[in-house]
């Protein structure tokens, strides 16, 4: 028996798990590639992650199967939002088989997906007939120019747009957007992002750009900060504050006094939110992340095919989660930062 199992013992007792700073275990985002289409400078730049770069090869990438028991696991230590991620999770060969296996878990209450949309037409009907619940696209921009500039890709933004139709019509409405906000590339864009969604029935969420991974030359003066981007839309439509739908949402929500609906803010940066954070994050090759800016993580694949049984991953993931002290947006200036840190492609976001 490997050392990572002799590590642990015991198993989950039926308490609720939570880490060093009293935060419970309830979120689960799951990377099934580090394949993406697209080359977001925030994410992928085409400067690192060109025509060279290896991939992971297939036999290092978790089995579906393997997935759907993780995932099995972790709901039954509290998990309760399990949310599939990439790279580009549409990339995945026959991705609407895991869906399925994940519906079928009994205690996941939540199963919903990230992607940029690019393939999302032909997709839509079967994500919503495996069981997929809730979606989540990425959209930088409506502008065809600063979108291409954005994504770094030769793909329309007309295309993401269609595929966020084709999921209404599939049935997976309401839509989040997720548009990330970089100073001098897209900031000017806010506006017209706000007034194409508004009386949609999507929710718009605008994120701070953030320091994920080493390969995306942050700098805090690309960051447009939260405050700054909510007067630009209430310059324009005025806002109300509304309250989080969970203990741990990370976005500040607000919505148009008019009745326009809802828009999100997540301010990593410059509004932390490192105390409420119920997040974890398994890569496509199966290590395990308790923060989206970690320096290392915790081989859940060796333990999976080297027949360790659900008990015994279930006590190591405890013993991780239970040991988590991270708060990396808190102590952003502070030390111990520098280290190298997982990138956003891996860890799906």
């Amino acid at each position: 028996m490997s050392t990572i199992l002799q590590s642990v013992g015991g198993t989950h007792d039926g308490v609720t798990i939570t880490d060093a700073l009293h935060r419970p275990l309830r979120d689960l985002r799951i990377s099934v590639t580090d394949r993406c289409n697209f080359r977001c400078p925030y994410c992928m730049p085409k400067e690192v992650f060109g025509r060279d770069w290896a991939f992971l090869p297939r036999a290092e990438l978790l089995s579906f199967e393997e997935i759907v028991r993780l995932a099995r696991v972790f709901v039954t230590l509290g998990i309760e939002k399990i949310r599939i991620t990439g790279g580009e999770p549409l990339l995945r060969r026959d991705l609407p088989k895991l869906i399925a296996g994940i519906a079928r878990i009994e205690g996941a209450r939540d199963l919903t997906l990230t992607t940029n949309g690019a393939l999302l037409s032909r997709m839509a009907d079967d994500l919503k007939q495996a069981g997929l619940q809730r979606l989540t696209v990425s959209l930088d921009a409506i502008d065809e120019a600063v979108f291409r500039a954005m994504s770094d890709v030769n793909i329309a933004a007309a295309r993401v747009l269609d595929g966020i139709d084709a999921a209404v019509a599939a049935g997976l409405h309401p839509i989040k957007v997720n548009m990330v906000v970089k100073r001098g590339m897209n900031d000017h864009c806010i506006g017209a992002m706000a007034g194409h969604f508004r009386h949609t029935g999507h929710i718009l969420r605008f994120i701070e750009y953030m320091d994920v991974g080493d390969s995306n030359g942050w700098r805090m003066q690309d960051v447009v900060p939260a405050r700054e981007i909510i007067d630009v839309v209430e310059n324009e439509w005025p806002l109300e504050p509304i309250e989080r739908n969970y203990p741990g949402e990370v976005a500040t929500r607000y919505r148009y006094r008019d009745g326009g609906g809802e828009i999100g803010m997540i301010a990593s940066v410059t509004q932390p939110f490192c105390r409420g954070c119920t997040r974890s994050r398994i890569t496509a090759d199966g290590t395990f992340y308790t923060c989206l800016f970690a320096t290392r993580g915790h081989d859940l694949r060796q333990l999976l095919r080297q027949g360790a049984n659900d008990g015994e991953i279930s006590a190591f993931i405890s013993s991780v989660w239970r040991g988590r002290s991270d708060r990396y947006s808190e102590i952003r200036r502070g030390a111990g930062i520098g280290l190298p840190k997982v990138e956003m492609s891996r860890v799906g976001g």
